[in-house]
């Protein structure tokens, strides 16, 4: 099913990209002043403010201001692209000494991408837990086996809480064993009666049912250092669906994290050299992750459409990430193969530690905002 909210995101993800874009392409003719500061106009553009001269008033503009926000494709999009992906050092360096007018900026780039890459992964159930049932003959055989040993002890451990009804412990060793059976059952796809319908509405034996169970019998806990943090992210486990759909929310929001957590890491590597500035850094983060999300969105459409893609995204992915950041480091810092090299390694053990941050930080959010 589509998330709606990932749709919207993407829709803001481009007209914030549109937002932040200086005006291009053909504004009209001159109108003899300024309608935005009053200053008299001679070109295209007012060279007071850079309003277009020409004011469109028509539905037909508006509509087509709101495709290119969304769309974003103008001239620039085809000369950045092709650079994103087969030149980036090229692309970021020529970004940093000022020749801009011809790409697309690299923050509206990551902004539109990293929107659209959920609206994709809404799409293709790239954010859904995926759980493999499948399962051969012996396999099935061995399980219906536990299942019996399962379901025999659970006579016995409800026994004995019946017999104790005081006694936490053998309540809690019971409800955890009906859990084991309904696990069990589940993936088996038959029932004897044995395991009661839960009143939560959730499905014995799946997922969800045993993170509730798990939070609500204290075997898992969160502890964030803080009282009231450790108790909203209690209460969104009770739900997990709810707390999956919070993380998910949470990850595209804030996904201008990686840039601020990222920058640090690039700026390590160049701590020596003299030249660069953190604003250069922020550019080639920014054209590195937008790359990193078109690959992604790569993987997730053509993945579902092709089943041998599995193992040919895989290296795409595993192979192309570390070419692309050696592509980048050595044509945007003018950097030797062997300087290239090295840096490339550790980057990559970098944004390993950037990520692992980011995802901490956005489940933290996701579940206690």
């Amino acid at each position: 099913m589509v998330d709606i909210d990932a749709a919207g995101g993407a829709a803001t993800g481009g007209l914030l990209a549109g937002a932040i874009e200086r005006p291009t392409g053909h504004a009209g003719d001159a109108e003899g002043n300024c309608t935005d500061c009053g200053q008299p106009v001679e070109g295209r553009f007012c060279s007071n403010c850079g309003q277009p001269t020409h004011v469109h008033r028509s539905l037909l503009h508006l509509g087509e201001e709101m495709l290119h926000g969304v769309l974003h494709f103008d001239a620039r999009i085809w000369r950045t692209l092709p650079l994103l992906a087969i030149n980036p050092g090229r692309l970021t360096r020529e970004w940093v000494q000022g020749r801009r007018t011809r790409y697309v900026s690299p923050l509206a780039m990551f902004l539109f991408t990293v929107f659209l890459m959920f609206f994709v992964f809404s799409f293709s159930g790239g954010l859904e837990p995926n759980v493999n049932t499948t399962m051969s003959p012996a396999e099935r055989t061995a399980m219906m086996a536990d299942l019996e040993t399962a379901r025999a002890k659970l006579a016995v451990d409800r026994s004995a809480a019946e017999a104790r009804p005081d006694s936490n412990a053998l309540r809690i060793t019971a409800q955890a064993q009906e859990t084991t059976v309904s696990v069990l059952e589940t993936r088996l796809g038959v029932s004897d009666g044995s395991t009661a319908k839960r009143t939560d509405g959730l499905v014995p034996g799946s997922w969800q049912a045993q993170v509730h169970d798990s939070v609500a019998s204290g075997n898992l806990k969160v502890n964030l250092g803080n009282e009231a943090l450790d108790k909203a992210a209690t209460k969104k486990l009770l739900n997990p669906d709810l707390a999956i759909y919070k993380i998910q929310q949470t990850a595209y929001k804030f996904s201008f994290l990686l840039i601020p957590i990222s920058i640090p890491f690039v700026a390590l590597l160049f701590l020596w050299r003299r030249g660069f500035t953190l604003y250069d850094h922020g550019v080639f983060v920014l054209y590195s992750l937008t790359a990193m999300s078109i690959l992604m969105m790569v993987i997730a459409i053509l993945g579902p459409l092709w089943s041998g893609f599995a193992v040919a995204g895989a290296l795409l992915f595993t192979f192309g990430v570390p070419v692309h950041m050696f592509a980048q480091l050595k044509g945007a810092y003018s950097l030797s193969w062997f300087s290239a090299g090295w840096r490339t390694l550790f980057l990559l053990i970098f944004a390993s530690i950037a990520f692992t941050l980011f995802i901490l930080a956005i489940i933290t959010l996701g579940l206690t905002g």
